[in-house]
């Protein structure tokens, strides 16, 4: 059931859910300075994907699932998480927070444009093709100056672009799989277990490459670890849950054009980031493509349930 009107409750977890998911990206910039990806990402989802089902099993929740889900749970939670999440978190190592959140941005835009061409898909109204065309202009622009610094000879910023595009297309392919697959089990159940294989993915992926040799614990690993668990995991998931019961789904998916903004100026204010002209430009080409091609969608609630379902885990 919606609420007609934003209740202290709303606000807050709109908040927490504009705030805590849009802080992620700062806080893995914080965590890779110290610890190699796949521990960060690994450790990350092996504590963030237990303590989700706790709470799940706390509330009356039921956790065991037929092998049937828990092989499509296994695969999506890989696919978004085990690689789309970790691609996030290696690209950080060459890229801006504020940057890194902008290219993942498009995501939106990816699964909108694959569902034209796959079967059963969807359709996009001229408002959607705009979005699209609008977006992946953005898209250009963000990525231009990586491109003319790699004619200078640095790649760092090319190559973590390119993983970064990479890592979205995988998300892309997880949340197009969701969409399409009939789960018997809750969303915030599924999430829980989508955590727990990504972090087995990323811990098995730690132990065959040995990066755990190169862990330095210290307190900035800590306390990235720590808010990400928490509060990009826990908590922001915890309210995005929450406002999908109470508050129509169309005001709930403005996120997906808040984070990215709450990104750059937290990325300004606490890493000293700083974007050149063009790439502002890029976003607000980017945010305004995401804005048409949602908007778009929200039709009817099928198909804003539908477009949810594309962006949910960006930020688990």
């Amino acid at each position: 059931m919606t609420q007609s009107r934003l209740s202290p409750r709303v606000l807050i977890a709109f908040a927490c859910v504009y705030f805590f998911w849009g802080s992620t990206y700062v806080a893995i910039r914080f965590g890779v300075e110290v610890l190699p990806p796949f521990v960060l990402a690994g450790v990350r989802f092996m504590i963030a994907g237990p303590l989700m089902l706790l709470v799940c099993a706390a509330r009356g929740l039921k956790l065991k699932q037929s092998p049937r889900d828990f092989a499509w749970l296994a695969v999506i939670g890989i696919l978004m998480l085990g690689v789309g999440n970790t691609s996030l978190v290696w690209c950080e190592q060459f890229l801006s927070s504020g940057l890194s959140s902008l290219l993942l941005a498009v995501i939106p835009l990816y699964v909108a444009l694959f569902e034209v061409f796959l079967p059963r898909g969807e359709g996009l109204r001229a408002k959607g093709w705009l979005g699209i065309t609008i977006g992946f202009a953005g898209l250009v622009i963000l990525v231009w100056p990586g491109l003319l610094e790699s004619l200078h000879g640095s790649r760092t910023q090319l190559i973590g672009t390119i993983v970064a595009l990479m890592g979205a297309l995988s998300w892309t392919s997880g949340s197009i799989l969701s969409r399409r697959t009939s789960l018997a089990t809750t969303a915030f159940v599924a999430a829980a277990w989508e955590m727990v294989f990504a972090g087995l993915f990323n811990t098995s992926v730690m132990l065959a490459t040995h990066s755990y040799r190169d862990i330095h614990w210290n307190t900035q690993a800590v306390l990235s670890i720590a808010w990400l668990v928490t509060f990009g995991s826990i908590v922001g998931y915890t309210a995005y849950i929450y406002l999908l019961d109470n508050v129509p789904v169309a005001k709930v998916s403005t996120y997906a054009y808040i984070n990215p903004i709450v990104a750059v100026v937290l990325g300004a204010i606490f890493l000293h980031e700083r974007m050149v002209p063009i790439e502002y430009a890029g976003m607000a080409a980017i945010l305004i493509a995401v804005y048409l091609v949602t908007s778009s969608k929200l039709r009817s609630g099928k198909e804003v349930a539908e477009i949810e379902c594309t962006v949910t885990e960006q930020e688990a």
